[in-house]
């Protein structure tokens, strides 16, 4: 996927909705943790050098798996390439926990199985289709019965 760097840089620099001061490890040979800011913005962590206002890095949390490791360490991985790993330690296992949470509900799948879910009960109890009144149709991009898990 492609980026622009300035719209990355800005989205980078816009409020969290998750932020901490945690140890992280790429997946480089021979990599250790290294303390980092940590920064959830939409659907990308950004990962900065404490004392630094750039981030090194960015994760588009798509497509991946996050996992809790250990009591207060956390993993994230992707699915075309599981090999490539990104290890996070926590100072708590409550704080891992809620870095877990917070990272799956990120994602843009998550939100669309959420959208279809309320937009299916809301039906159900109303027995109307709650965007119809915004103009979006059955065939629009959040069609009711596309991907259900």
């Amino acid at each position: 996927m492609r980026y622009n760097e300035r719209e990355l840089l800005s989205l980078a620099r816009q409020p969290a909705e998750k932020a901490a001061e945690i140890r992280m490890s790429v997946p480089k040979k021979g990599s250790v943790l290294k303390k980092r800011l940590v920064k959830l913005v939409v659907n990308f962590l950004f990962y900065f050098r404490t004392d630094e206002a750039e981030p090194i890095g960015a994760l588009l949390l798509e497509h991946c798996k996050i996992t809790k490791e250990e009591e207060n360490v956390f993993s994230i991985s992707f699915i075309e390439e599981p090999e490539r790993k990104y290890c996070f330690e926590c100072a708590t296992e409550e704080q891992c926990l809620e870095w877990v949470e917070a990272l799956r509900r990120a994602s843009y799948e998550f939100l669309r199985r959420s959208l279809i879910f309320y937009r299916n009960e809301i039906q159900k109890m109303t027995g109307k289709d709650p965007l119809e009144q915004y103009g979006i149709s059955e065939e629009a991009r959040f069609q009711l019965g596309a991907h259900r898990q």
